[in-house]
């Protein structure tokens, strides 16, 4: 796909407005902080990884036209990726030493959903999830459930601790370090998209907290908290700590603000705030990341700190972008949406 320079991005009118936050009616907010994609398909997906992504939802999206298998696409690809120590195979593993992965997948039409929490010994849990919503009367599979389900579709049992990611863990079990949560030892992908008639889906997948106690699930799998898909409205999809995600319903909380009128990005940081001021603790403590895109192909996000990098691609243009970012000291929004190289 072709890289998009500042000023073409500016040009193809991502940017409505620069500045502050928008502090007064919320038409206003939604107004200013209105990202516009101007074609479709739109992909936009949590962190760096989440380009490559994009760009599988992309390819799958232009041979078929299915957004359900291009969102299931772009994920799958970041399950493989052995590199990626917080999603499928090759992610850090519970205290226990064994890898349990969480996924979800939504689409829009007809509110259809598939999740699997704690699956262990399945490569793409996101696959498992579609599954679950297309071949079974329930929405969600756990743990050993979960991969007696997997088995019977087919999916093949193997091994998901690699070689590097057993070595640092047995040397986190001789350290007899206390669990401690920081940016280093959570993420995840979480991937949502636009069709071009206006369908949305989204899905969420990640190996969860590293060294989280056995049978910990996290925000990813629990629909409203790590995904959410509102065909009338537009999706969400969150990143971060679950615990403070899953605790607020916050992909479903941004959905609502998207209902409400605010734009994508806007709807982000509002429920940033509401989580902020409802927690009571520092924002640097939550480690909460939203994306979000609504029925007219605007999108957009908002992170607690310094924010995040967040991925968009549409036709002709595939980046990764800076998120919004939740300050401390005002509980308002900072950073701009350049793409994240230009932010040095």
């Amino acid at each position: 796909m072709k890289h998009c320079s500042r000023r073409g991005f500016l040009s193809k009118g991502m940017m409505a407005v620069a500045g502050g936050a928008a502090s007064h009616t919320m038409k206003t907010q939604a107004q200013s902080h209105a990202h516009v994609a101007p074609a479709r398909p739109v992909f936009v997906s949590t962190w760096g990884f989440g380009k490559p992504a994009n760009e599988a939802s992309m390819r799958q999206y232009k041979k078929n036209g299915s957004l359900l298998d291009a969102v299931e696409a772009g994920i799958r690809l970041t399950e493989a990726d052995k590199s990626n120590a917080s999603v499928g195979a090759g992610g850090k593993p519970a205290a226990n030493g064994k890898v349990q992965l969480d996924a979800c997948i939504m689409f829009g039409p007809g509110s259809k959903a598939g999740s699997v929490g704690g699956i262990e010994d399945i490569a793409h849990p996101i696959s498992v999830a579609r599954a679950v919503m297309e071949k079974t009367p329930h929405v969600m599979l756990v743990g050993k459930g979960a991969k007696a389900f997997a088995l019977d579709q087919g999916f093949a049992s193997e091994n998901l601790l690699t070689a590097q990611q057993r070595q640092e863990w047995r040397a986190w079990k001789r350290s007899r370090k206390k669990l401690e949560v920081g940016e280093k030892n959570h993420d995840t992908i979480a991937l949502i998209g636009i069709a071009e008639d206006g369908t949305l889906a989204g899905g969420c997948s990640t190996s969860g907290l590293a060294y989280k106690m056995a049978g910990r699930v996290g925000d990813s799998p629990i629909l409203g908290s790590g995904l959410y898909v509102d065909n009338e409205i537009g999706a969400a999809g969150a990143t971060g700590v679950g615990e403070n995600v899953m605790r607020f319903c916050g992909s479903f909380m941004v959905v609502e603000y998207m209902r409400q009128g605010l734009s994508p990005e806007e709807a982000c940081a509002e429920t940033l705030r509401r989580i902020a001021r409802l927690d009571g603790r520092p924002v640097d403590e939550l480690h909460i990341n939203f994306i979000a895109l609504n029925k007219k192909g605007q999108f957009g996000a908002a992170g607690t700190g310094k924010g995040f990098p967040y991925a968009v691609a549409y036709p002709e243009f595939s980046d990764v972008l800076q998120s919004k970012s939740l300050s401390q000291k005002s509980i308002g929004i900072e950073g701009g949406n350049a793409p994240i190289e230009e932010q040095q």
